[in-house]
């Protein structure tokens, strides 16, 4: 049997380098992710968390799959109180004319658990915050069910 996934594109203007910034350095993150911020060297084999920046407790964690700055960055996605639910998130930045195709593909999760509800609305909540950041400076005001996205 397929495993589910969930697939999800936008348009940002900006440059690749500062998209992967923004994904990659936690005081970017905080600023559209609801206050949390996503923590690694980013090599791949190491070690990421997802972490609240006023709670100091790990969302999500995980070990980076594949990193090759600014164009791919692949993740396994853990939930720290369930280590049985993971799955993995691929997110691949393109140039297109002056702005960035984000791509963000997450997959590899049990298709009986509520992980593909619980991205389907949490991404588009986060990457169109990010995108605004980018563009305009203001964050929108996310938060959804999900943990990975509350701050």
């Amino acid at each position: 049997m397929e495993k589910p996934q969930f697939v999800y594109t936008t348009y940002i203007r900006s440059t690749p380098e500062k998209v992967w910034e923004a994904i990659t350095k936690p005081e970017f993150a905080r600023q559209y992710w609801g206050g949390n911020g996503n923590h690694s060297d980013w090599q791949r084999g190491s070690k990421w968390e997802h972490v609240s920046e006023t709670k100091g407790t790990a969302h999500i964690i995980g070990e980076v799959l594949e990193s090759d700055p600014p164009k791919r960055l692949a993740l396994s996605w853990i939930d720290p109180d369930d280590t049985a639910d993971r799955s993995k998130v691929t997110l691949e930045l393109e140039t297109v004319e002056d702005m960035v195709r984000l791509t963000v593909i997450h997959g590899d999760f049990e298709a009986e658990t509520s992980m593909l509800s619980d991205i389907s609305g949490g991404w588009p909540k986060v990457l169109s915050s990010l995108k605004s950041w980018l563009e305009t400076g203001a964050a929108l005001k996310i938060g959804c069910k999900q943990a990975c996205v509350e701050a």
